[in-house]
């Protein structure tokens, strides 16, 4: 795809522009227009008719999950790539069920993003390499459904890692089983411990212990 045609939506204003510095210095990309919300990308997809969208993922109103959905079930041949910080699991796999062709961490290069862009516009997808490697160990670990009747409050993810907390494993093993980093696994044991209303992580494995994870 020649000449692609960029609309960057971002609700930071320095990465706007930073990005399109970037993508004005190449020969074969032309950003179109710039959004600083959900609902504000929706409207500009429709009139200005980008090839692509590079979309963030939390912005003021509409969050750039929901806009991906709404911009692809009116212009399906628009593509997303999602450049945003956050990498949790429920960002990413929304991301990819929404239609987006690509998810890329701000922290790449200039280079990698640009590369990105090219890959996506033309017709490939393209994930930053870690999350690329928390795809994989996603896919390869062997799942198995812990009933949503234990600790409903809980996410499918945090019923995961209490159950692997039950079986004994810390912190650094839960992020290299799950391909995930010790900060992420950090921040859903926090979750855990508030949503159980418990005081640390050996009140949690009890609690878990006693309903029945943490076997086999």
């Amino acid at each position: 795809m020649s000449n692609v045609r960029v609309l960057i939506a971002d609700d930071h204003p320095v990465f706007r522009f930073g990005i399109r510095a970037l993508l004005e210095a190449t020969h074969d990309m032309t950003v179109v227009g710039e959004a600083t919300s959900g609902d504000e990308v929706i409207a500009l997809a429709g009139e200005l008719h980008p090839d692509i969208v590079l979309m963030d993922v939390r912005m003021p109103g509409i969050n750039g999950i929901d806009a991906t959905h709404r911009i692809l079930h009116t212009r399906p041949q628009v593509r997303v790539l999602v450049v945003t910080m956050f990498e949790d699991d429920s960002s990413v796999f929304a991301a990819m069920r929404a239609g987006a062709r690509g998810y890329v961490l701000k922290e790449a290069t200039n280079e990698e993003i640009v590369q990105a862009i090219r890959t996506v516009g033309n017709g490939g997808a393209i994930f930053s390499p870690a999350i690329a490697t928390r795809l994989i160990a996603f896919f390869a670990q062997p799942h198995f459904s812990i009933p949503k009747t234990i600790f409903p409050e809980l996410t499918d993810r945090e019923r995961e890692i209490l159950d692997l907390l039950a079986r004994g494993q810390s912190t650094t093993e839960l992020g290299n089983r799950l391909g995930l980093s010790t900060k992420t696994i950090s921040n859903y044991i926090s979750n855990i411990l508030t949503k159980l209303q418990v005081t640390d992580r050996a009140e949690a494995i009890v609690r878990a212990r006693d309903a029945g994870l943490g076997e086999g």
